[in-house]
């Protein structure tokens, strides 16, 4: 009976899908400067075939770029004797700096509860929050705050429809990068699907890091953080008697 299982383990695992991505991205790493105010990143692809385009559901594409993931303390906010006060707090184990997710069609349609759970898509599923029950009475509200604040920040976004496919084989995708970037690998995922269920899917990384005075700043705030200090003491000083000189002189 093993003999026999053996050729048909091998012979299943040498069957190829039948569909497959080829994807390529306008850049694959971002230079973060004292000037910068955001980047476009153009994530491109094509639907590779060995089998005539299959019949009966059709394809929809869904694109999500995800920033490097913290821990994440929400706080609640109460009024007690007339002052404002954190009352309770929660921890999230993982949230994404940045997510966006772009759909060929409205997500809840294409992309089933299953395929979801299983493969973490929404931004919902990419966020990581086990045992906060114990930590605060609702602490699903914590969780809905932080995405509020953050999709109001445009750090979190849905970017449904946004993903333009031609003759169910090229897609494409502009996903808008903001100014406030956190420095690290931002993955990027694309998924084909069929009836709600991924048949392919592929990752790719766009590499996000500080360049020029900003790297310099970064590494010394981090590495040297004493001189990093009697330097902003200087430069404080500096700017103080710079700014006290022009005004005497404005007076004379």
């Amino acid at each position: 009976m093993i003999r026999l299982l053996i050729p048909l383990l091998l012979c299943a695992g040498m069957v190829r899908a039948d569909e497959s991505i080829v994807s390529g991205l306008s850049q694959n790493r971002v230079s973060i400067t004292a000037d910068f105010d955001g980047s476009e990143i153009l994530i491109y692809g094509a639907v590779k075939r060995e089998t005539p385009v299959p019949e009966g559901a059709p394809l929809e594409v869904i694109i999500t770029v995800e920033g490097p993931a913290t821990p994440v303390t929400v706080r609640r906010k109460d009024r007690v004797f007339g002052i404002w006060v954190n009352n309770a707090e929660v921890t999230v184990d993982s949230a994404p700096s940045f997510y966006a997710v772009a759909t060929t069609g409205p997500l809840h349609e294409i992309l089933s509860d299953t395929e979801n759970l299983r493969r973490q898509i929404s931004i919902e599923r990419v966020i990581r929050a086990v045992g906060i029950t114990d930590e605060a009475a609702e602490s699903g509200q914590f969780v809905l705050a932080m995405l509020r604040v953050r999709t109001n920040e445009d750090r979190y976004r849905v970017l449904e429809n946004r993903v333009e496919l031609t003759e169910d084989t090229l897609f494409r995708t502009d996903v808008v990068l903001p100014a406030n970037l956190t420095e690290g690998d931002y993955k990027v995922r694309l998924f084909l699907l069929r009836d709600g269920r991924v048949v392919a899917e592929q990752s790719r990384v766009i590499g996000v890091r500080k360049e020029g005075l900003e790297r310099f700043i970064f590494t010394m705030a981090h590495e040297q953080p004493l001189l990093y200090g009697l330097l902003s003491l200087l430069l404080a000083g500096m700017a103080g008697w710079g700014a006290s000189a022009a005004f005497r002189f404005i007076r004379i």
